[in-house]
Parts: structure tokens; C-alpha cells; sequence
């Protein structure tokens, strides 16, 4: 059987400008990879209600799984949630086991629970909520639509809490080769190489330091044995 595939939808006009660093595409990648999930696509857009509708419907509908990351908290431009209720025809307002969730840290912090912390404890109706242990305020999952905050350690451990909830497969594994050739020498040979292993994915992935040209070529598969077999193969063409 295939594994189950996921798309990722990075949402705000911060990524988009420049201004912030996307760091949560890379840790999904990552976590995914580890759990089984092939991670297909990524999409960023902006703040803006019809894109955002427009891109999970098209993504979720797509892929066995979609994350997003971003929008979804106190202020006027947090406008995530609405947009999953939206794009799932769902209605959406203060719920209150995630109300109870805020009221319960906030009266231990001894902050208040204003209006702007109460769009936080806004949720689509039928949305599952999604732990976070880092500053309780929960992400929630739509059928097959994950939701999650944009902050990275907050991000992080929401991808941890929801990883164990899903179906995984086989973790894809690589093998990885440093080879001080440039491309347009490997080409060809390693071009035969991937159609004699055609089961698995070679990847050239160049680089130049101080006037030498080299590449990393990578190995994915999910076959342990086979994958050893490629590397020899690989390693016997290209020796160091």
C-alpha cells in the first residue's frame, strides 16, 4: 500500500514579504518523512480570506492530509479559523471546552481572559482540538485538515500531538554521497544508475566551496536491503 500523502499550507503576509522565516515547513518535512507521510506540496499565501478558502478546499481535497500553519490567534489579522469553518461549510464560534481550556491558564497566570484571547476559543463546530502544551491555546483538526499556531515551538508541539492520531506507513530512508565531480560529469552515469534502481528516488544536489565543484547525491527508498544495494552501485561508480 502507498503511504498516505499531505499537503502543508503556510499562511501569512509576514512569510510572504520576507519579513519572517518559515521554519515549520522544514520540521513537518522532517516529521513526516519519519512517520510515513509523503509531504506532496506546500503552498504559502497571504492574509486573505478567499485564497486561504480557496487553497485548503483545493488542498484537503487533493491529499490524505493537510497542515496549516499561522492565523489563528488573538489579533484582527488571525483569520484562519473562520476560513477552515468557511472552506468546510462548517459555523464557528467560542467553544467551550476551549474557552474552559484559556480561563483555566489564565487564572493561574493571573492574566485576564479578554476579547482579543477569546478568538483563540473560536472553532468550527465539528473540529476536534489539538493539544498544545506550550501555551494551551489549541490548534484543531477539520476531517482531514490540521490546524496549527505559526510560532515554531508552538508549531512543533502541536505536529507532536497530532502525529500519534494518524495512520502512518513506511519511513523513507536515504542513503547519502559526497562526490567532488560536478554535475555535467555524474550525469550520465548516475542518470543509468536511477533507471536501473527505478524502485527509488536519486537526487543531485550541488554545491561549490573555495573553487570545487561537487554534489550530494541522495538515495530515498523504504527498502533497507535495496537501498544498500544502490548505495554499492553508487559508491563503485563514483570512488573517493
Amino acid at each position: 500500500m502507498p503511504n498516505p500523502t499531505a499537503a502543508m499550507l503556510v499562511i501569512g503576509d509576514e512569510i510572504l514579504s520576507g519579513r519572517t522565516r518559515d521554519a515549520n515547513m522544514y520540521h513537518l518535512a522532517g516529521a513526516l518523512t519519519d512517520y510515513g507521510i509523503d509531504l506532496k506540496e506546500v503552498r504559502v499565501v497571504s492574509d486573505d480570506a478567499p485564497a486561504i478558502v480557496a487553497a485548503v478546499r483545493a488542498l484537503a481535497a487533493q491529499y490524505t492530509h493537510l497542515f496549516t500553519s499561522g492565523g489563528i490567534g488573538p489579533t484582527h489579522d488571525d483569520i484562519t479559523a473562520d476560513c477552515i469553518a468557511e472552506a468546510f461549510s462548517q459555523t464557528i464560534d467560542v467553544r467551550a471546552d476551549a474557552r474552559k481550556l484559556l480561563a483555566d491558564h489564565y487564572e493561574k497566570t493571573g492574566r485576564e481572559l479578554n476579547e482579543a484571547r477569546l478568538r483563540m476559543t473560536r472553532i468550527p463546530a465539528t473540529a476536534t482540538l489539538i493539544d498544545n502544551p506550550v501555551s494551551i491555546a489549541p490548534g484543531f483538526t477539520v476531517e482531514n485538515c490540521h490546524v496549527m499556531a505559526g510560532v515554531p515551538s508552538v508549531f512543533q508541539a502541536m505536529v507532536q500531538s497530532v502525529l500519534p492520531l494518524l495512520s502512518g506507513g513506511e519511513p523513507m530512508l536515504s542513503r547519502t554521497l559526497r562526490i567532488q565531480r560536478g554535475e555535467g560529469d555524474i550525469a550520465a552515469p548516475l542518470g543509468e544508475l536511477a533507471k536501473e534502481f527505478s524502485d527509488l528516488s536519486f537526487g543531485s544536489y550541488p554545491f561549490q566551496n573555495d573553487g570545487i565543484y561537487g554534489s550530494n547525491v541522495v538515495i530515498r527508498g523504504q527498502d533497507p536491503s535495496r537501498l544498500d544495494t544502490a548505495f554499492a552501485s553508487l559508491t563503485a561508480l563514483f570512488p573517493q
